[in-house]
C-alpha cells in the first residue's frame, strides 16, 4: 500500500539517538552510528521523531510500505523490554546516555597526602572541536586525540594513557548538535597529522562522533593510522 512514512537522511544524521527516544514504537535503531528505520510496519507515520532530530535529518515521504501493525509493535516492544532488562547500560525507554545510574566501585586506598601529583597532559588550547582553528600550528605532524567529553571523567587514567604527547580535541554531538566532520576535515586537510585516536563512550549518541571522524578521514584524503577506543560508563575499556 502507498502511505506516509518517515525518511531518514543518513548523510545529515549525527547519530545522537534522540529520535530513538522519541519513537514510541521502537521503529528506529542505530546502524553504524546512523539512525535507521527498523521495519516499515513498526512506523505509525505520526512523526514523533521529526521534532526530536536536531539535524532535520527526518522527513515524511509517501511510498509503498507495509501497513502499520500494532500487534507486531507490541510484541517487538515486549521483546525489547525483556532484552534490555538484562543489559545494565541500556534502557528500553530511550537512549542509554540519559540513563541515571549510581556507579559502585571498591573503596579506594588513595590518600592525597601520600600520592604524587598527577600532572595535566593537555598540550594546547582551545580543546573544544568547535573552537579549534584548523590552521593552528600544533596540528601539523601531531598525534591527534579526538575524545568524547565524558570520556575523561569516566576513565581515571585518561591524561596519562590517552592524552600524553597528543593534541586533544573534545566534543559531544548530542549537546552541540553540530556536524563535526567539516571542522575535522579542514584540520586534516590543512595539516599532516601522524595518527588519530578516537576515544568515545559506549552510549549510542557517541556514534555521531565516530561517524564524523570517519567522514573527515574519507573527505580529507588523508591516509594515516587511526583507531577507536570505547569506554564503558563504569570506566573500563570495552574490548571489541
Amino acid at each position: 500500500m502507498i502511505r506516509k512514512i518517515i525518511k531518514i537522511d543518513s548523510e545529515a544524521c549525527n547519530g545522537c539517538g534522540l529520535c530513538i527516544t522519541a519513537c514510541h514504537e521502537g521503529a528506529i535503531v542505530l546502524v553504524d552510528g546512523k539512525a535507521s528505520l527498523l521495519r516499515d510496519d513498526y512506523c505509525d507515520g505520526l512523526g514523533n521523531c521529526l521534532p526530536a532530530c536536531p539535524m532535520d535529518a527526518i522527513s515524511f515521504e509517501e511510498r509503498e510500505a507495509a501497513e502499520f501493525d500494532e500487534e507486531a509493535v507490541k510484541k517487538h516492544l515486549e521483546g525489547h523490554h525483556h532484552h534490555h532488562e538484562h543489559h545494565e547500560h541500556t534502557l528500553a525507554c530511550g537512549c542509554p546516555g540519559n540513563h541515571a545510574e549510581l556507579l559502585s566501585r571498591p573503596e579506594s586506598t588513595y590518600k592525597p597526602e601520600t600520592q604524587p601529583e598527577t600532572k595535566s597532559q593537555l598540550n594546547q588550547w582551545p580543546v573544544q572541536i568547535k573552537l579549534a582553528p584548523p590552521n593552528a600550528p600544533y596540528f601539523d605532524n601531531a598525534h591527534l586525540l579526538i575524545a568524547a567529553d565524558c570520556s575523561a571523567y569516566a576513565y581515571g587514567n585518561f591524561h596519562n594513557e590517552f592524552m600524553r604527547n597528543k593534541i586533544t580535541l573534545i566534543g559531544c554531538p548530542k549537546l552541540d548538535s553540530v556536524d563535526y566532520s567539516e571542522k575535522l576535515t579542514a584540520i586534516l586537510q590543512q595539516n599532516s597529522p601522524k595518527s588519530l585516536t578516537l576515544v568515545r563512550m559506549e552510549v549510542p549518541c557517541c556514534g555521531g562522533l565516530e561517524s564524523a571522524v570517519k567522514t573527515a578521514l574519507k573527505n580529507s584524503g588523508q591516509v594515516i593510522p587511526w583507531q577507536v577506543v570505547t569506554i564503558t560508563t563504569n570506566g573500563r575499556i570495552l574490548e571489541v
